[in-house]
């Protein structure tokens, strides 16, 4: 998509906020003895009284307004009966619409905070925000898309991480999922394009101890596992590109 008009950026700011309201309100609210299906049910209440749908259900039929990824797993992670212990890694993903436009963001935390976790996974945690965040920053009219993933991928070579590279950033607005799409978060030497005022994106690395790779769930069709099993962290921002810079949505 691209911001054509006022009432674009309006409906953007609002549909934005949102997700990123429900995305924090979602990682308040989880607490040890919750199923991943209770958590879901918090975004999904503060969905509909907005007046929002629910992306992934809405657009791709997932069974589930949210998607909660545990430990294991890397993203996809389809709401149920699982049961949320203190220090788990937890990845909430929030995407939805409102009066047809689009938003994504989502973040990793330990349930009972860092104190339950072990020193490592507290750093990567701190550092997956850290480098969406520098990654964010390389967003301006006209910067090579490679820069995000450069960015990121000498972020993680300098501090010992590895990346999921088949999960990217990818255009949003009038859909979940549209161009410029499969945005690299890994340096992708042939990458050529360049970012454009008023596009919107999303920015989300997914930052791991070791994995490098997501695999698909062959039962559920949805389900994405850390191919090692590493602990796997991923945030994300939906932004605006701006002349001198950008907007963060959500």
């Amino acid at each position: 998509m691209t911001i054509k008009n006022e009432q674009d950026l309006v409906a953007m700011r609002r549909i934005g906020r949102l997700c990123g309201d429900i995305r924090d309100a979602m990682c308040v609210a989880a607490e040890p003895g919750m199923t991943t299906a209770e958590l879901d049910d918090i975004g999904r209440a503060m969905m509909d009284r907005a007046g929002a749908i629910s992306a992934p259900e809405g657009e791709y039929n997932f069974p589930g307004a949210t998607c909660i990824s545990v430990n294991e797993v890397v993203a996809h992670g389809i709401p149920g009966p699982r049961v949320l212990q203190r220090g788990d890694l937890v990845n909430v993903d929030v995407s939805a619409s409102l009066d047809g436009y689009f938003a994504d963001t989502g973040a990793s935390f330990v349930l009972g905070g860092f104190e339950a976790s072990r020193p490592e996974i507290e750093k990567l945690c701190r550092d997956g925000k850290k480098v969406m965040m520098r990654a964010v920053q390389t967003v301006r009219h006209g910067a090579p898309l490679r820069e995000i993933g450069l960015t990121v991928e000498n972020f993680a070579r300098k501090n010992g991480y590895t990346l999921i590279r088949n999960l990217a950033s990818h255009g949003v607005g009038r859909s979940l999922h549209e161009d410029p799409k499969t945005i690299a978060t890994w340096d992708e030497p042939r990458e050529r394009r360049t970012l454009k005022k008023g596009q919107v994106i999303t920015i989300e690395p997914f930052l791991s101890l070791g994995s490098e790779w997501a695999t698909e769930d062959k039962d559920d069709g949805w389900t994405l596992y850390a191919d090692t099993g590493a602990p796997t962290v991923q945030y994300e921002h939906s932004v605006v590109v701006t002349p001198n810079g950008y907007e963060i949505l959500t």
